[in-house]
């Protein structure tokens, strides 16, 4: 595939792309050859709607209108370019919890022409380390109260400059006096705009390229053609902007259209449910586990003028769909997406829902179920899935690519069935199928079966080796609050699963716990249940 010419001034990314025959294909969304995705979001959007509309809002009840976001991004992209001598191409890490100035200085860095590498608040000194090292990043920014960890990882020749501190280096000093109006890099629609790291379970974190037109591409798929914003929504969510989910629902989705989006540095369910009532929340983007948790919480009927829910990170549970429904009366649009993909790439919205499935391909997107060797499966048949659109799979020179994408398909390491009606269904991750005595078990199965108990808040099921059976299946489950965890709840859980499902599917052995190791966004970590190490 041939590229446009570059703005970059610093190759890197451009030079480490894997080599055109590892691609897939891709199929771009028409547009001009030279875009800057900073600039249509934050520029092209106030030349369309205006500037005094709310753009960023804060928990303590701070807003920046549009005019007021762009007037910071541009003095910032001043200082980034001009003192801190960031030219095109270079990559920049951005570390901090979700707020305004975290937002202002991702697009800043879109704006200068330079690379965002967005990690997460709470990566750790040899996560940070490995991640700079594998970008080569020499620039950072930093929220004040995140630099310990970011220094201690010890990162030669890291210029890190801190932002919403009280120091004479601080960013929002150094900005002070800067031009108002930034001439943004007119970088190429395919050169590089963020690295964008996997929150993978195991091995060297991988790095996933993505363009100034991918950025864009997700805005104009899933959510102008399934999610649907309006201007005056309200966004809110609990991934951080480190993830894909979170910058894509947080940033790229409002600006987008116009709407706002309310950032808040803690978003667990517990933060969530009281922030929807209090701020007006109108569009929520959460984890399955989020909208059990808030289900298990008082039902005080405040989520307002709430009207979108978006669910994706890990399976959606019927179950969960169905109390979601009855509590709130809104129908939770599920969906999968990838950190390689950028975003959401299955999903189905209001009357296309079908409850327990994820849905259909994403207008501009194609799917489809193969085996081990990349051969199509018929309907019915559990397989590989395989997907294709406007976004690709590219890893920053990472061996992996050829895993990932097979014959111009991306491989996304999940187990579906293609159902007759076109729909897909969720079965597991290919690596968490649990083989019992030559049986095939999908773990979201047996959880989804334990989720329909009303004690069950949540339930991870794994495979533990075994002499005889080569595996069994172990249940590690979270209770509500109050219930006795004994022999005589796991026995009656272990009857209620038997009642939904066949024998062989069944837990062997439930494990009460306090909570489930997971992701700063939610997602299950099946792997350290495995592996033994749960807390």
């Amino acid at each position: 595939m041939e590229l446009t010419p570059s703005a970059h001034l610093d190759t890197f990314t451009r030079d480490h792309l894997p080599p055109p025959d590892q691609w897939p294909l891709i199929t771009p969304l028409p547009g001009p050859d030279r875009i800057n995705c900073g600039v249509e979001l934050l520029d092209g959007t106030i030349a369309r709607l205006g500037g005094d509309r709310p753009a960023l809002r804060a928990a303590d009840g701070t807003v920046w209108s549009y005019d007021e976001l762009r007037e910071r991004v541009d003095r910032t992209a001043h200082v980034l370019s001009g003192p801190l001598g960031v030219t095109p191409g270079e990559r920049v890490l951005l570390r901090g919890p979700t707020s305004p100035g975290l937002a202002a200085c991702w697009l800043a860095v879109m704006k200068a022409g330079a690379v965002a590498v967005t990690v997460l608040d709470r990566h750790r000194p040899p996560e940070l380390a490995a991640i700079c090292e594998i970008a080569a990043v020499r620039h950072a920014l930093c929220d004040a109260r995140s630099l310990a960890d970011l220094e201690a990882a010890g990162v030669p020749g890291l210029r890190i400059t801190p932002y919403g501190g009280d120091t004479p280096r601080d960013l929002l000093r150094l900005t002070r006096g800067r031009p108002t109006v930034y001439p943004a890099v007119d970088t190429a629609a395919d050169d590089v705009a963020l690295i964008a790291f996997t929150s993978g379970t195991t091995g060297r974190p991988k790095g996933c390229l993505h363009f100034h037109r991918d950025v864009l591409a997700v805005a104009d798929t899933f959510a102008a053609q399934v999610l649907r914003p309006e201007p005056d929504d309200l966004f809110a969510g609990s991934a951080p902007l480190g993830f894909t989910f979170g910058l894509g629902g947080l940033v790229v989705f409002p600006l987008r259209v116009g709407a706002a989006a309310l950032l808040l540095e803690r978003a667990g369910p517990r933060q969530l449910l009281p922030a929807i009532a209090a701020h007006r929340v109108s569009v929520l983007l959460t984890a399955p586990t989020a909208y059990r948790v808030m289900l298990s919480g008082p039902d005080d009927g405040g989520l307002g003028p709430l009207r979108r829910c978006v669910s994706a990170g890990e399976n959606l549970p019927a179950d969960t769909w169905h109390g979601w429904r009855e509590r709130t009366g809104i129908r939770i649009i599920n969906g999968i997406g990838a950190t390689e993909l950028l975003h959401i790439f299955i999903s189905a919205a209001d009357d296309a829902i079908r409850p327990g499935t994820t849905g259909v391909p994403v207008p501009g997107w194609q799917a489809r179920i193969v085996d081990g060797q990349g051969r199509p499966l018929p309907d019915g048949m559990p397989g590989l899935l395989a997907v294709r659109g406007p976004v690709g799979c590219r890893y920053l020179d990472d061996p992996r690519q050829r895993e990932y994408v097979r014959d111009g398909w991306n491989i996304t390491g999940d187990t579906y069935v293609r159902e007759s009606d076109g729909y897909f269904r969720y079965v597991a991750r290919a690596d968490d199928m649990i083989v019992s005595a030559g049986y095939n078990i999908a773990g979201p199965e047996v959880e989804e079966a334990l989720l329909c108990d009303p004690d069950v808040v949540e339930a991870a099921v794994v495979g533990r080796p075994d002499p005889l059976r080569g595996q069994i299946v172990v249940a590690h489950v979270v209770l509500r609050e109050g219930v006795p965890a004994g022999e005589a709840t796991a026995e009656a859980l272990m009857v209620a699963v038997r009642r939904r499902l066949s024998p062989y599917k069944c837990p062997r052995e439930i494990v009460f716990t306090r909570e489930l190791p997971r992701t700063p966004t939610g997602k299950l970590q099946r792997f350290r249940l495995r592996t033994g190490r749960p807390a």
